[in-house]
């Protein structure tokens, strides 16, 4: 058997692929290479998961890898039509990120609750003013995106004693559908944003959603930013329609130092980082090796995305 080429789309630090020493041609590739680099390719790996340059190199001329691994939850960076219809098998990193980001949430839902954020403006000016918290057991949650992240979430908040409702595509046992959302926003105190893109769920976060929100409420995005308005949003917040958010993904990234989302009252926001745990990146490159070496060996592989939809199917 001819040994396979795995092309690899560099992010620094690279990934650990020490295991496939013999077993694939290692070639790399930036954002101005990959085009004329994909027709040699027989598997491509998205370890730039933060790069556009899939979605702009596609469509080019000559042959594509038959397999396409993205070391990210999301899709949406690489996906173009020309890849929705081909052939080529597109896989993510389903898996890695569900518990760090229920973590995550959890710990954004117990520092707003708890004001915490305003005990550590208070500290820096060194005053001391006594306040009252909130006590999250007994509130309510509505998680939307019923895949593994959003049911990680779900299961974490449940555990801190929050009555949570989960809202997918479709409903099905313990998953409301779409069709509930509305309502179930207008009495959730929680509203957590873990939804793939696509073009049912870009911009569902707009005026109208934020406006059945209660006066109470906080909104939490660890989805993706397209799944927000984000002018709507920040006019709920200075409008004092909702009471609070934290954004951990956003429209666009990095966010510019003269943003106005940097000083919006009772926002906070946090540089894509809720999946991000000591070792992430260890745990995607392992992870890319026992894909390969299943690929490699004629077995079946996991986590394949439905590329028309935007994520993997099942859930």
């Amino acid at each position: 058997m001819t040994t396979p080429t795995l092309l690899v789309l560099d992010a620094e630090p690279l990934p650990r692929l020490g295991r496939l020493t013999g077993r694939a041609r290692v070639e790399h590739a930036d954002g101005t290479t990959l085009a004329d680099r994909l027709p040699e390719a027989d598997v491509l790996l998205v370890w730039d998961f933060a790069s556009h340059a899939v979605r702009e190199a596609w469509p080019g001329k000559g042959p594509r890898p038959r397999w396409v691994h993205t070391a990210s939850a999301g899709v949406d960076h690489l996906m173009c039509p020309e890849l929705a219809d081909s052939d080529t098998v597109v896989t993510n990193a389903r898996g890695v990120f569900d518990r760090p980001i229920a973590e995550y949430v959890a710990a954004l839902v117990l520092a707003m609750a708890k004001d915490l954020p305003r005990t550590l403006r208070l500290q820096g000016e060194r005053t001391w003013r006594h306040r009252e918290s909130m006590r999250v057991a007994g509130t309510r949650a509505c998680v939307v995106g019923s895949g593994p992240i959003g049911r990680a979430v779900a299961q974490t908040l449940t555990a801190l004693g929050i009555t949570t409702a989960l809202v997918g595509r479709t409903a099905r046992p313990g998953v409301h559908g779409p069709e509930e959302l509305d309502q179930l926003l207008a009495g959730a105190d929680w509203v957590v944003a873990a939804a793939p893109l696509t073009d049912d769920t870009r911009g569902m976060f707009d005026a109208r959603r934020f406006g059945l929100m209660q006066p109470s409420a906080r909104f939490v995005n660890v989805g993706r930013g397209q799944l927000v308005v984000e002018d709507d949003l920040v006019d709920a917040l200075t409008g004092h329609r909702i009471a609070g958010a934290a954004l951990d993904v956003l429209n666009s990234e990095p966010l510019a130092p003269d943003s106005d989302l940097w000083r919006v009252p009772d926002l906070i926001v946090s540089p894509h980082m809720s999946g991000d745990t000591i070792g992430w990146r260890d745990e995607l490159g392992a992870q890319f090796v026992e894909l390969f070496e299943s690929w490699a060996a004629g077995g079946p592989l996991e986590n394949v995305v439905d590329k028309k939809r935007g994520y993997v199917p099942g859930h």
